[in-house]
């Protein structure tokens, strides 16, 4: 009889959590067979941080490369890719403010 509380109790303690999800429960596995949990695919703000900082070394690179151009090269590649203010400007408005064609840009 004990045994068959104790399958009762278990299967009343499944019942209850089915709607609860473990961030280790294996959610599919990768290309190599290893599972894959909510955990692995979830971001941290360790992951974002380390994000931003690749991004921040990343961007100073650029900048210290396109100081080696001269000034026209160097201002259309920033306005084209957002370097300066982070907008992109399309190449017919560079053209415009630069007074040169599109086809430079």
């Amino acid at each position: 009889m004990r045994i068959a509380n104790e399958i009762l109790m278990t299967l009343r303690a499944s019942r209850k959590r089915k709607g609860d999800v473990s961030l280790s429960d294996p959610i599919g596995t990768d290309g190599e067979g290893n599972d894959i949990t909510f955990m692995d695919i979830l971001g941290t703000e360790q992951d974002a941080l380390e994000e931003e900082v690749i991004r921040k070394v990343t961007l100073e690179k650029v900048r210290r490369v396109l100081s080696l151009l001269p000034g026209r090269e160097r201002m259309v590649l920033e306005m084209r890719y957002g370097l300066t203010d982070g907008k992109m400007h399309p190449q017919h408005e560079i053209a415009a403010m630069l007074g040169i064609s599109r086809s430079y840009v």
